[in-house]
């Protein structure tokens, strides 16, 4: 089977992440794949120096350059599957009409309708979308995709040895942190819908009675300023730790007591899957994606909304009882073991791509 794989994202997200596990997955099970990006994005420069087959387009015009590169490679390869990973590729796959001339994939991560007229008509070409999860599967339902064109394939992550003293040593004092401050933390970018602002607010909730507790927000984008701004007027400035980008992002993990993500209608959240992987407790919304990842008091705490009181509550609980933490951090470690493993979501995907070839039946 011959697969090519466009991603259009210009920085490494989560999304990115799954296309690189999934590239290599592919790879160790005899499956030939190549990869269509940008040529200044890092995914396309990992794949490189792991000598895939990567074909690039300049930044300038992206998905218009993609589609033109696209058309080549159709008249020149013979591909089984074309596989889009984000919005931006499925326009360049969906102009340079790789849905006649091989089976097209699209993967869907958000939980928003399908956009009408040109936008719906994209996900309509695909022969199969993947959906990250029942949430995002419903969505789809909803704009009107039949079943039968959706398959859910939850994102997977890889599950990491447990973080050992030394380790948390060594990223607590990389972030300068204190040996009897109690951290939580979060990864992602700073997106009005991932929430930020709730966690500051209720960090400024809770500190008289955890004046210990420090905040730790790794990634970077464009509510920073405003963040750094809020912090400043609610007076918390000395508890909060804003790191930028991470490249090491295990290192976060490992300085961590407490996950938290209070991201509204996430289709997904690989923050949270890597979270729970590392073994940490984590506190999550009890909507989008979040009661499919988390099995509450058992994997974690769900928590209806990202009020600072109600998220005080769930973090408080952990702090004081530190057996209950840990309890939850080795449950949510198991369930990513169970369901949401990098090797659950690439035998996913390689099921769908079989089914639309047939070669699953051949099987």
């Amino acid at each position: 089977m011959k697969t090519l794989h466009v991603d259009l994202g210009p920085t490494w997200r989560g999304g990115q992440n799954q296309v690189w596990l999934l590239l290599r997955g592919l790879r160790e099970r005899g499956v030939e794949a190549e990869l269509l990006g940008r040529a200044d994005a890092p995914l396309l420069r990992r794949a490189r120096e792991e000598d895939f087959v990567v074909h690039s387009v300049g930044a300038s015009g992206a998905r218009w350059r993609a589609a033109w590169k696209l058309r080549g490679l159709l008249r020149e390869r013979a591909y089984d599957i074309v596989h889009a990973h984000d919005a931006h590729a499925l326009t360049a796959v969906w102009l340079a009409g790789a849905h006649r001339r091989a089976r097209l994939v699209a993967t869907r991560r958000v939980v928003y309708p399908l956009a009408g007229g040109l936008g719906g008509a994209r996900y309509r070409s695909a022969h199969r979308v993947v959906a990250v999860s029942e949430a995002v599967r419903k969505a789809m339902l909803a704009s009107g995709l039949a079943s039968e064109r959706i398959s859910v394939v939850y994102s997977g992550v890889e599950l990491p040895p447990p973080a050992n003293d030394a380790d948390r040593r060594r990223a607590r004092e990389r972030f300068r942190l204190a040996p009897g401050e109690y951290v939580l933390g979060s990864v992602g970018m700073f997106h009005p819908d991932k929430g930020h602002e709730s966690l500051l607010k209720t960090l400024a909730h809770m500190r008289k009675e955890a004046p210990l507790c420090r905040l730790l927000l790794a990634g970077e984008g464009p509510e920073r300023e405003r963040l750094e701004q809020l912090t400043r007027e609610l007076q918390i400035e000395p508890a909060v730790h804003f790191t930028g980008f991470i490249e090491d992002v295990a290192l976060v993990y490992a300085a961590l007591d407490v996950f938290l993500f209070p991201a509204v209608d996430e289709g997904l959240g690989t923050a949270l899957l890597t979270a729970m992987a590392y073994g940490l407790p984590v506190v999550a919304l009890d909507r989008g994606a979040g009661p499919e990842i988390v099995e509450h008091d058992r994997s974690g705490l769900l928590v209806p909304n990202r009020k600072p009181e109600t998220l005080a509550e769930a973090i408080l609980a952990l702090v004081g009882d530190p057996q209950a933490a840990r309890r939850l951090g080795e449950g949510a470690r198991a369930r990513i073991a169970e369901r949401f493993s990098a090797e659950q979501m690439v035998e996913g995907n390689l099921r769908v791509y079989r089914e639309l070839t047939g070669a699953e039946r051949s099987r």
